[in-house]
């Protein structure tokens, strides 16, 4: 008896779920498209939240940016859970190898009496700023609308976590194995004149209800400490004899060069928001007419984020 053995293709009536088909067409899509698209709460919530009675427990009001589709924005890195924890863990692994050649040269020791100064006095108590980045984004993530925005979101506070354990581990090396520099950073956080207005900032956007704004903000100050410590200083440490610096500055600003959901998420919400003013704009459904913002009838929060966009 003899058999013969065929290949024979099965055709799948459907290449993926009918929601993602109706929106990117009837092919094969990847994980992140179907674990992340469409895939926000909008109906049959069982009560509105006591804290807020005026709102439903997701609500895309949370923010005076409405985008008109949630899902124009894509994390260009296609982070799901599994692709997000591999790439990070390797992000940590590079760095521990990276301070255990410090370690070991003695680098940290080595370094002139300014840079140490700038590491305890500056750079290391900045690790409480990464905290609140962290609170920040996890804000985001829960009041934000469409969960293309708040898986970025909350991904991008577990990188603000990792930032912070950094800044940490370099501070108990400095300190020659013990935590005594990172209570010493706290102080200069709380205490030093110089670091009260960024402080502040942080401080008041923790609080701020409309993650948008809060967003904003921290996007904003990112621009300016990044650069300040991670390229200018950067560059600095190169030709002023603090290679441990150097060593340390690019695992902090391998992070910040991803495409994360800061930047492009504001660039979305400038170019997508439908953002109107509850006390002169009318809700939604009202009868269309002259909007009176000022003699040419814009909206206050248009030109702004029409300028950020072009920028």
């Amino acid at each position: 008896m003899q058999y013969e053995l065929k290949t024979q293709v099965i055709e799948p009536q459907r290449q993926t779920f009918t929601h993602i088909a109706k929106r990117y067409g009837d092919k094969p899509a990847s994980r992140y498209i179907e674990g992340s698209i469409d895939v926000q709460p909008k109906e049959n919530f069982q009560y509105r939240p006591t804290w807020d009675p005026t709102r439903e427990i997701y609500d895309d009001s949370y923010s005076v940016f409405r985008l008109t589709d949630a899902y124009s924005y894509l994390d260009p890195r296609q982070y799901y859970y599994a692709p997000y924890v591999t790439a990070r863990s390797g992000h940590h692994e590079a760095f521990a190898t990276s301070l255990e050649y410090i370690e070991a040269r003695g680098l940290l020791e080595r370094l002139p009496d300014g840079w140490r100064s700038v590491l305890d006095e500056l750079v290391l108590p900045l690790r409480h700023l990464e905290s609140a980045g962290q609170l920040i984004l996890c804000g985001m993530a829960r009041f934000g609308w469409g969960a293309t925005v708040t898986q970025a979101a909350a991904y991008s506070a577990f990188d603000r976590v990792g930032n912070a354990q950094v800044l940490s581990r370099v501070g108990i090396a400095l300190g020659g194995g013990t935590a005594d520099l990172l209570a010493e950073a706290k102080e200069h956080w709380l205490q030093d004149a110089p670091l009260q207005g960024l402080r502040r900032m942080a401080e008041e956007t923790i609080v701020e209800t409309d993650w948008g704004l809060a967003l904003l903000r921290l996007d904003a100050v990112d621009r300016l400490v990044y650069d300040l410590l991670y390229q200018h200083l950067d560059d600095q440490a190169v030709v002023s004899g603090a290679p441990a610096y150097s060593l340390v500055a690019q695992h902090m600003a391998l992070v910040r060069r991803q495409p994360q959901v800061d930047r492009r998420a504001v660039h979305g919400l400038a170019r997508g928001s439908r953002a109107r003013c509850d006390q002169c704009c009318p809700p939604r459904g009202a009868r269309r007419g002259r909007r009176r913002h000022g003699a040419r009838g814009r909206h206050p929060l248009r030109r702004p984020h029409r300028r950020a966009a072009r920028r």
